[in-house]
């Protein structure tokens, strides 16, 4: 019986996990936590229950919890931070890097995270204030504000001396580079650590330091950073104020990590997610408010599309064939408006595209449109033919195909500069507008030919 318990407990940790919880066992929760990897401790605290969740970070020291919550990612353990006593989420964020703190403060509602910053260390809240006042995909918004930086006036004997002193503070820095200012805080050079080490004590940083070093302003945008990390393969970019005062650094891993949320974000929202991330961890009540709010709007839009149908029932009723090809015309033609989609998103993304570019945009997927629409009517039409030996039903469903297509491939090019245009998301609704609009204009394509036709279809 022990063995299989010990088997169970190891397939499935959270259970073994809740059973310390409940005992008040920290030092085994401890224990229980170093043994999984970081990946299993992430699955096993997401099993637990809100409430030992809560209580799992109350039991541990703040730096170990501020390292689950490292692991966990802001997103997810917002909510469990917001129901802790404000002091004890003080302690765990002040264990958190800068850019760090300021990422999970966004995440807690505003005035649990009030709260937290009203007992935080002072200097620590300051810096959390300066970094939530950015927007977050930006470099302010993404940079760290711990680093070293001295001004030029310092010798190297001075710098060393310094971080002997604070061997402690400096250990939990991301050091890459260290930075050299002026009397006013402004970035004036940048050494390697290398540079110093190996460097005369009595030596200028001012004479040693690399002169106009490359930076980023605190509003450059995270389509900007990734150019930047792109082109220049450095550990690390100082991020200055208009003013050129240095504020902060932002490192590579950081603007790739920000990337990557964005990603999922964007593919949420085209996959039906629009009030942010989902696990099944989550309440049954939370979950379905979620998909429903957006399967609500869906609903509406598929009815419109019906709505054609209906106009022209009498249609399908003498012809029953054009019912077996509706469907694929409506798919075929929303698959390819939704591969111009796609392109238009990550062209706006990356910068590639504007807005007002809709005109340049329409042509270059127009004249894809209409090859591609050729193609596949073309061959839909042979089956058509083949199917039930009607060469109108084929020119019926073959005509509707390719002008479905050219139709649906120039509104889902354009479709996503329209909406950014007018501050709308493109990615959350894009899919669903084209989607409407294709279903809509295919069945009105096929039955309103057809119905022009009907004598000649009348034996299909």
């Amino acid at each position: 019986m022990s063995d299989e318990r010990s088997r169970s407990d190891a397939n499935e940790p959270w259970k073994a996990l809740a059973e310390l919880l409940r005992q008040s066992d920290e030092e085994g929760v401890r224990h229980a936590l170093s043994a999984l990897g970081a990946g299993e401790a992430v699955r096993a605290i997401l099993r637990l229950s809100a409430a030992d969740q809560n209580r799992l970070l109350a039991v541990l020291e703040p730096r170990d919890a501020a390292d689950v919550v490292r692991e966990m990612g802001e997103e997810l353990v917002a909510d469990v931070m917001e129901d802790l006593p404000p002091g004890t989420a003080a302690a765990i964020v002040d264990e958190l890097p800068s850019d760090e703190q300021a990422d999970l403060l966004g995440e807690m509602d505003r005035e649990a995270a009030e709260a937290v910053l009203d007992r935080m260390a002072p200097a620590e809240a300051a810096d959390a204030r300066q970094l939530l006042a950015y927007a977050p995909e930006t470099a302010g918004g993404l940079m760290a504000t711990e680093y070293l930086a001295y001004p030029r006036t310092w010798r190297v004997r001075d710098v060393l001396d310094d971080l002997f002193a604070n061997r402690d503070k400096y250990a939990d820095y991301d050091v890459q580079y260290v930075y050299v200012i002026d009397d006013a805080g402004r970035l004036a050079g940048v050494l390697r650590p290398r540079d110093l080490l190996f460097a005369p004590g009595a030596d200028l940083l001012e004479r040693m330091m690399i002169r106009e070093p490359l930076a980023v302003e605190t509003a450059a945008p995270l389509e900007k950073l990734k150019a930047f990390f792109d082109e220049h393969h450095l550990l690390g970019v100082p991020v200055t104020e208009a003013a050129g005062r240095l504020v902060g650094v932002v490192l590579p891993e950081d603007v790739e990590e920000a990337a990557g949320r964005r990603a999922n974000r964007q593919f949420l929202r085209i996959s039906g997610i629009i009030a942010g991330e989902e696990l099944r961890s989550m309440s049954l009540l939370v979950r379905a408010g979620r998909r429903l709010s957006w399967l609500s709007i869906n609903i509406v839009l598929n009815v419109i599309a019906a709505g054609v149908i209906a106009l022209y029932q009498d249609t399908i009723q003498a012809v029953f064939a054009l019912a077996v090809f509706l469907p694929i015309i409506s798919n075929m033609s929303g698959c390819s408006g939704g591969q111009a989609v796609a392109v238009s998103i990550r062209e706006l993304t990356l910068g590639l595209v504007r807005p007002r570019e809709m005109l340049r945009v329409l042509f270059k997927e127009a004249s894809v449109g209409l090859a591609n629409g050729l193609a596949l009517g073309v061959l839909l039409a042979g089956v058509a033919v083949l199917w039930k030996g009607n060469p109108y039903l084929g020119l019926v469903v073959g005509a509707a195909l390719a002008a479905n297509t050219l139709i649906s491939v120039c509104l889902g090019g354009v479709l996503p500069l329209v909406l950014r245009r007018v501050k709308l998301d493109p990615a959350l609704l894009s899919g669903p507008i084209l989607m409407a609009v294709t279903d809509a204009c295919g069945f009105f394509l096929v039955l309103s030919i057809a119905t022009r036709i009907l004598p000649r279809l009348a034996a299909v």
